[in-house]
């Protein structure tokens, strides 16, 4: 008897199982899923135009949490002084009218495409110049609904913002970037926008800058107070860091190029007049044109860039070249610059020296009136003027002669006055462009650390 009663209750039990399997197995979660949506966004049972209660359904402001993603930046440009992002923008809130069940745990959440059917913060983009959604294949937007009433918003966007630069170290400069979130009309007592806590801003791995790198970027909040109220603001700063190898390239080692190529002109005959003009215009036009190039791919700003500096003294070197040209040009033209003027000089100053020699030897000798020669004993007779006086004349013929100065001794070696301006050219030049190196690259780089 207590057999057959273990028997029949095991086949109850096993049939309650096999019908509830059954049950679970015809139930459609794409039902369930509409009807949870019409139930708790059914027409007169949810109103979009009302914002959620505050925290843990207080009648505070509304907290909303904001993340992004940035997949890319296309492009930073100096001129209009703007840059160019993609990125996959979140925010998180939570609306308690939303809830609904999860039928044990099985209904993670539901997914929405219309974002005009829950209220949404009316957060923008306050340094945005242009931007636009992405529709390819699909919009590229969704909402989730949590069964807590947590709604996650996320889209992807590209935007062109503002970004205001400071180019007196260009083109050895950093800039920072800002992407600024504000509400329009909101204000702090209705909405606050807050930072996801954890990794509010992500951005891809591969990222790659033509002429910029991202060195590190930084979260803060910006509300703003105006005449209507305070609104809650989230801003990210993105700090670049320019890549000087480029301009390296492209400019510096170009520019002192051309310098140098102009001091060919020094080591030129004076009279290869037609090739060292042609030299000396043709460096100068083409300095010319790279400043043009240079100031063509940067805004008209007030103030001095480094780069200014660079191209200014390169283009000052290259005219005081061609001046100094016109200078030997004139030199050599000159009537005293003639060699046979400057033998003819030295050989008179050498007469006059030997001549006024034999009138000092001629003043120690005495000779009688029979025209014989009498030694003057080498004894000095006090209170004898004239004997003193000999002396000192003796004294004087016999003091050592002066140290010669080795840059005169040197430039002498040249005859002609314009030749000797070439020389001191080689020279001069040389050692001022390389002494403006040391303090332009001391001055510019020890200023960019400060700035780092």
């Amino acid at each position: 008897m207590g057999t057959g009663h273990y028997f029949w209750a095991l086949f109850y039990f096993a049939s309650l199982c096999s019908a509830s399997l059954a049950n679970n197995a015809k139930i459609n979660f794409r039902e369930k899923e509409k009807k949870v949506l019409d139930q708790i966004l059914g027409a007169g049972k949810y109103d979009a135009r009302i914002r959620p209660s505050g925290i843990n359904g207080t009648d505070g402001p509304a907290v909303v949490r904001v993340n992004i993603f940035v997949r890319s930046i296309s492009k930073i440009d100096d001129v209009t002084m703007e840059y160019s992002v993609q990125l996959t923008f979140r925010e998180q809130w939570t609306d308690e009218r939303l809830k609904f069940d999860d039928i044990q745990g099985r209904l993670k959440y539901l997914t929405l495409t219309e974002a005009n059917r829950v209220w949404m913060p009316d957060l923008f983009f306050s340094n945005e110049k242009e931007g636009h959604f992405h529709n390819i294949i699909m919009p590229n937007v969704y909402i989730r609904i949590f069964p807590n009433g947590s709604v996650l918003y996320s889209i992807r966007i590209s935007l062109t913002l503002a970004c205001p630069m400071n180019l007196k170290l260009y083109p050895l400069d950093r800039q920072i970037c800002s992407l600024r979130m504000a509400s329009y009309g909101w204000t702090t007592n209705d909405l606050v926008f807050l930072w996801k806590e954890g990794d509010p801003v992500q951005v891809v791995k591969n990222l790659h800058l033509p002429r910029f790198t991202l060195e590190k970027f930084l979260t803060d909040y910006c509300n703003s107070k105006t005449n209507t109220g305070e609104y809650s603001c989230l801003k990210v700063d993105l700090l670049f860091k320019r890549e000087f190898s480029y301009y390296l390239i492209q400019i510096y080692i170009p520019c002192c190029m051309l310098v140098i190529v102009s001091w060919v002109s020094f080591w030129l005959d004076q009279g290869a007049v037609p090739a060292r003009v042609s030299l000396g215009v043709t460096t100068l036009l083409t300095m010319a044109t790279q400043t043009s190039g240079i100031n063509a791919s940067l805004p008209p700003v007030s103030y001095t860039k480094a780069i200014d500096v660079w191209t200014g003294v390169c283009l000052t070197f290259v005219f005081g070249a061609l001046l100094e040209f016109a200078l030997v040009n004139y030199a050599s033209r000159s009537g005293l610059n003639k060699p046979n003027m400057h033998k003819e000089n030295l050989k008179k100053k050498r007469r006059d020296l030997e001549q006024a020699s034999l009138d000092a030897a001629s003043d120690l000798l005495d000779t009688d009136s029979n025209a014989t020669f009498a030694m003057k004993p080498l004894v000095r007779h006090p209170g004898d003027p004239m004997a003193m006086e000999k002396l000192r004349q003796c004294e004087v013929h016999m003091q050592p002669p002066k140290r010669p100065n080795c840059c005169k001794t040197w430039l002498s070696k040249f005859p002609t006055r314009s030749k000797r301006i070439d020389v001191i050219s080689r020279i001069t030049f040389p050692l001022v462009f390389a002494l403006f190196n040391l303090v332009y690259w001391s001055t510019y780089l020890f200023r960019e650390e400060e700035d780092e």
